[in-house]
């Protein structure tokens, strides 16, 4: 496989979009885990070494091999504590695994559903086993094989099957700065909505109700946690994001404020002049008209 370290984050990406799946070893790039767009790609890891796990607002502390299943709807981030630290990673859209009809979600699995567990605890023999699909899936990444996206499709499901089969680690604590933690997953996940990036595809998360939701929490839990850590309530973070992505849309691209009422989740475009005037003091048009 050719080495990520020799090519620039950008065509990364680029043939992640353009294939819908990656995989690789993470000995051959540590990096390699954080140029993928977390807003689009899912992704398993297979990895063994003394690591810490924060997934949305709890903490998994890990020894040995465990098989890690990350939800781009989900903040997570990855603390290494050993000097030593092997395994792979597979990066894939939901687009590319439900290419095959009658295939649910992947939101619907245990591994990847909101409120799950996604960390399962490896025995040798096991690891031996999925090392080899792996491998497997790595070489064949390599060739021309005309059906090979559905024999990725096929290797991935196989993971998936073979790990629904395990029981979750239970090797998990809350955070002892319980409000801290829901503030910083809150405050990750208000960032991953953003930038907008086509008009067709409008904001998914608008409400403090939207986001207690999407972190399996109570909508006063998350308010309670984010007003003691920051001073604002929930809605005002969500608030000024929004007339924050507002502006760069209406200085930076050509889009009609209509487009633009709608990427960002507005059903007609009064409602987002009223809304934007009423934060601003201006109306879209207006603040469009001066960076001419």
């Amino acid at each position: 496989m050719e080495n990520v370290k020799q090519r620039t984050v950008s065509e990364f990406n680029n043939e992640l979009k353009l294939k819908g799946f990656n995989v690789f070893q993470i000995e051959e790039d540590g990096n390699a885990t954080r140029v993928y767009s977390r807003k689009d790609f899912y992704k398993i890891c297979l990895t063994t070494g003394k690591s810490k796990i924060h997934y949305s607002d709890r903490s998994f502390e890990t020894d040995g091999t465990v098989l890690f299943f990350g939800n781009p709807h989900i903040p997570y981030s990855w603390e290494t504590l050993s000097t030593s630290y092997v395994g792979y990673t597979c990066l894939f859209s939901e687009a590319f695994v439900n290419a095959a009809e009658r295939t649910e979600s992947l939101q619907q699995s245990p591994l990847f559903k909101i409120g799950g567990t996604p960390i399962l605890n490896i025995s040798e023999q096991q690891r031996d086993f999925l090392n080899t699909l792996f491998q497997k899936m790595i070489e064949e990444q390599k060739t021309d094989y005309v059906f090979k996206d559905d024999l990725m499709r096929n290797y991935i499901n196989l993971i998936i099957h073979e790990a629904l089969k395990l029981q979750p680690s239970e090797n998990y604590h809350q955070q002892k700065n319980a409000a801290g933690r829901i503030t910083s997953v809150f405050l990750e996940l208000l960032e991953r909505q953003f930038p907008i990036e086509s008009a067709d595809r409008p904001l998914q998360l608008k409400t403090a109700q939207d986001y207690a939701t999407s972190l399996n929490m109570h909508v006063n839990y998350l308010n309670r946690a984010v007003k003691q850590v920051t001073g604002k309530p929930t809605t005002t973070h969500i608030t000024e994001r929004i007339i924050t992505e507002a502006k760069a849309l209406l200085q930076h691209t050509d889009w009609n404020i209509s487009e633009i009422a709608y990427s960002l989740g507005f059903e007609y475009p009064t409602y987002f002049n009223n809304f934007f005037k009423r934060l601003t003091g201006t109306n879209p048009r207006a603040l469009r008209m001066e960076t001419v």
